[in-house]
Order: C-alpha cells, then structure tokens, then sequence
C-alpha cells in the first residue's frame, strides 16, 4: 500500500478518493483512454455534479468510482476502502453496504408496491426488512402516503423519487446519480435535484452525479468539468448561467 492511498484510507473526511485513475479500452482501431490519471476527493456531506462533452469521461468516472468498472491504473477508495483489494464477490456486498445508485431509468418493478420496490435490494442482500427503515425513506422523498401503490400508478417524477428512496433505504455513505432528471419534466426534475441537495445538506450524505444540464448543476455544492478523460474546470456554488458558458467554452 501506498503512503497516499493509505492516508486516503485513513481521511475519515472524504467519501470517496480516486488517486491517479486512469481506464483504458482497448478496440481494434487502438487504445481508448476514458481517463488520464484523475485525481479527485469527494468529502462527505458534498454534492458534486460531473460535467463534459459527450466522450469527456464522464460516465466512466462515475462507474470507476461507484465499483462498476476497475481502473487500468490508479486507486479508488470508498469509505476508506481501497476497492482494488477487494474481489468480485466482496466488491458486489460492498456496494449494496455503502453505496446506492440512481439512474435515468428508474428500474422499478410494476408488480410491486412502492414499499416492496424501495425494500427489494434489502431482501435480495439477505437482509431482514425493517418496514419503519422503509417508510422513513419515503417519507423522506415525500412519498410515504403512497407506498401501496404500484409505479404505472405514479408520474415520473414520483417514480423517480422511489427510486432514491430504494437507493438511500440502507443509509449509503455515497449516492450515485447518472443523468437522474433526464427523463422528466422542469418541476418534476426539481423536485428530484431539490430532494438530492437536502441529502447531502440535512442528512449528511454523499452525492455524485453526472448531468448534461446546468440548471440540475447548479443545485450541486461544485461542479467538476472534464474533457479527454482529464478534469479541466472546477467550479464551487455557481449558477445555471455561469456553469452554461463553461460548458460552452468546453464544447466549442
């Protein structure tokens, strides 16, 4: 181990830690590298969007980070651990212990009620279902008054919202969010990045997220730009207007 990975390690501060990541692909045309040596902390209780042009990166950062991908090179450390010392099997009960996702699609089960949805991970991990744990995350998204119902009963926004309950039932030490108002409407896609500042805010927890649009960056703490697999901007506390010229200047 490392002396930097070991203090990593050790920062009870930081959620998640990527030191000198890099992901290669290979295809036949050549290599394809996502990410060039990042570097970047995410302290607990922040709330970070992920920004760039389509190919910067970004998607394969979240997915290096949150375990779904190892790094050619480089180590992630989640909750003080270093996820390249753990095999398939530790690394799967890992993250259903201490992270929890939320993607653009919602993934919920129309046969099941909205408590059933939000408990399902539980029960597929083998764990007892606590139905107060339950309830109080609804209740947290707003939703507790319809946890019999099924999703088709529900508007997109709403199911979205089921969704981060599913995903914060277990109390994650990180939220990972790929494009989550993607598929909603303005006020529903509020409510959803409105909900998401308060985790970080009033509960303490951690929030990734990658996005396309300024306006759902804008409600994050900081915004982290990337472009050929390399952070090129960070800003902190910006508006919708500001993270849109930066954008633009990265596009053009």
């Amino acid at each position: 181990m490392t002396a930097p990975t070991r203090a990593l390690q050790q920062d009870t501060a930081l959620a998640v830690a990527l030191d000198g990541v890099t992901r290669t692909y290979r295809i036949r045309s050549g290599d394809v590298h996502a990410l060039r040596g990042i570097t970047q902390t995410f302290p607990r209780g922040s709330f970070t969007a992920i920004m760039g042009p389509s190919g910067s990166g970004k998607s394969t950062l979240l997915q290096v980070a949150a375990g779904l991908d190892r790094p050619t090179r480089g180590r992630v450390v989640v909750r003080g651990t270093d996820l390249g010392t753990l095999g398939q099997n530790r690394l799967t009960r890992f993250r259903r212990e201490a992270m929890g996702f939320v993607f653009q699609a919602y993934n919920l089960l129309d046969a099941l009620t909205v408590a059933d949805n939000v408990a399902l991970p539980a029960r597929l991990a083998g764990r007892p279902v606590d139905r107060r744990s339950v309830l109080d995350a609804l209740d947290a998204v707003g939703l507790a008054d319809l946890a019999r119902r099924r999703p088709p009963q529900l508007s997109g926004g709403q199911q979205q919202r089921v969704a981060i309950a599913r995903a914060l039932q277990s109390r994650p030490a990180v939220l990972f969010a790929d494009e989550p108002t993607g598929a909603l409407d303005r006020s529903s896609g509020r409510q959803v990045l409105e909900l998401l500042r308060r985790v970080a805010d009033e509960q303490g927890q951690t929030v990734v997220m990658v996005t396309h649009d300024p306006l759902a960056a804008s409600y994050a703490h900081g915004v982290l730009f990337l472009a050929d697999g390399l952070v090129v901007g960070r800003m902190r506390h910006a508006d919708a207007a500001v993270i849109a010229t930066a954008m633009s200047e990265l596009e053009a």
